[in-house]
């Protein structure tokens, strides 16, 4: 039902037209965000979808995963992960982080962590971050910081604050 592309520089207006209709400005002031900022998104790991073909096709997704460090551990933060609302519950937004997460894996990344809603996101596999494991750089509920291991075993022992990689 949809088309997954990786994102080239020529998606940039429409991916932030997209950002803007579904969160609004209010998600610069976001956490997550400042883990964006001075960024550079994992190479590799930036993703569109579009529903349509011909002069019907449009973008209707957008998705990307951005290097960290938890602790000095290397790991991704998923999002933003932005679907045009019409389109919600249809699919389009699990596409893109199967085919995110499986390249991640595939790339030799081993930890994502996220924030976000616990029913949506552990339908690809993330859970609760345990209590007092992991520091963000600002404020967030405890209760919506998700995490996947890529490979088993890979969160354990690791914890400390999030941090932009150097």
């Amino acid at each position: 039902m949809f088309s997954i592309e990786n994102e080239r520089p020529d998606h940039a207006a429409e991916i932030e037209e997209l950002l803007d209709e579904v969160f609004g400005p209010g998600r610069f002031a976001k956490t997550a965000q400042r883990l964006r900022e001075g960024n550079v998104a994992a190479p590799g790991l930036s993703y569109v979808a579009f529903s349509g073909e011909g002069e019907a096709r449009r973008m209707v997704g957008a998705l990307s995963f951005w290097p960290i460090l938890i602790g000095g551990t290397p790991a991704l933060m998923l999002g933003p992960l932005a679907v045009m609302p019409e389109l919600r519950g249809k699919g389009c937004g699990i596409q893109l982080m199967e085919r995110g997460l499986a390249d991640a894996k595939r790339l030799g990344h081993r930890i994502v962590i996220l924030v976000g809603d616990v029913p949506y996101y552990a339908r690809v596999g993330f859970g609760p971050v345990p209590p007092g494991r992991v520091l963000m750089p600002g404020p967030v509920n405890l209760a919506r910081l998700l995490y996947r291991e890529l490979d088993i075993g890979a969160f354990s022992g690791v914890s400390g604050a999030v941090t932009k990689p150097e």
